[in-house]
């Protein structure tokens, strides 16, 4: 069995390309597979929902990257 590993952005689902050219290399075995690029179906709302779970930004929650304050540097 192959566990393939899904990030679900909005509708659409991103996974890794050594997953996706798995699943292709399986799909091409039955049929032949045209792959198209949907980078300009990507919304702004994607994008933003994105961020929001995909992860990136969970470093901001650590112990320690709460160190400065509004009284920090000097004002603009």
């Amino acid at each position: 069995m192959t566990t393939i590993h899904v990030q679900e952005v909005g509708e659409q689902a991103l996974i890794p390309r050594a997953e996706l050219e798995r699943l292709l290399q399986l799909a091409r075995r039955v049929e032949a597979i045209e792959v198209e690029s949907a980078a300009d179906d990507i919304t702004t709302q994607d994008l933003m929902h994105l961020a929001q779970v995909g992860g990136s930004f969970d470093f901001w929650h650590e112990d320690g990257e709460d160190i400065y304050t509004l009284n920090d540097g000097e004002p603009v």
